[in-house]
């Protein structure tokens, strides 16, 4: 799996999870609870995760969708 985005913006994860479901590309979204805990510290983030070989597709996916400043480096 490949970081695509580390955030702890509630509102963008849901707009990333919209998109990456209806181009049916597969994700994982790791550490939702822990950024929870960690409250406004934001020490640990969310991030959100595609298989390797679908890395390209999900980058290219928010760049259309005029997100591509949220792309992990």
């Amino acid at each position: 799996m490949a970081e695509l985005v580390r955030t702890n913006d509630p509102a963008m994860i849901s707009v990333i999870e919209g998109l990456l479901t209806s181009a049916e590309i597969p994700y994982h979204v790791a550490d939702r609870n822990m950024s929870v805990l960690d409250g406004l510290l934001q020490v640990i983030q969310v991030r959100i995760l595609v298989p390797d070989e679908q890395i390209a597709d999900a980058r290219e996916l928010l760049v259309e969708a005029e997100l591509g400043d949220w792309i992990s480096a």
